[in-house]
């Protein structure tokens, strides 16, 4: 098992998905999950330190886990079947764990707020056919990521234009 951080948030503008890339520490083994917009939302939110005036979805959940003495521990990305990936949240309470099945985004979405650890099985690293990048083609992906940025919720997106009535 290798843990990993979130080494960065992207946007597929081709296909309009959004992308959490997963990273060792010493960055030489990437991991890109496509997720959606909204849970890259929680993602970017949490990163950037931005605290919503209500709480969202996953603040919430994190109240909860906190408010019924519990502690999540880990996420653990377990397998991938089919191009899906799959996880499981770690939480402990009075020395019991109890694991729960979740969506990877979600689960680091939540682990980012309760500053749980993030692990992926080696055999998903395997199946996810992982190759060391050299050097150069890291700093090139670095280069292209570095341009994309989603917007945190709260942010306003810039208004169209709208279009001159003929005649005008």
């Amino acid at each position: 098992m290798v843990e990993m951080f979130v080494a960065r948030i992207a946007l597929d503008v081709e296909q309009g998905n959004a992308m959490v890339v997963l990273a060792d520490e010493p960055e030489e083994r990437l991991l890109p999950i496509f997720i959606g917009i909204f849970e890259a939302n929680a993602i970017a939110t949490e990163l950037r330190g931005v605290r919503p005036e209500r709480p969202m979805t996953h603040d919430l959940l994190a109240s909860i886990i906190s408010e019924l003495g519990c502690r999540m521990e880990r996420v653990t990305i377990t397998t991938l079947r089919e191009n899906t990936f799959y996880a499981l949240i770690t939480l402990a309470r009075d020395g019991e764990k109890l694991e729960i099945d979740a969506r990877p985004s979600d689960s680091i979405a939540l682990a980012l707020r309760c500053d749980a650890r993030i692990f992926v099985t080696d055999e998903v690293l395997e199946q996810a056919k992982f190759r060391p990048m050299p050097d150069d083609e890291i700093e090139r992906f670095e280069e292209l990521m570095s341009q994309v940025d989603l917007p945190v919720e709260g942010d306003e997106p810039p208004l169209p234009e709208e279009p001159e009535e003929p005649g005008e």
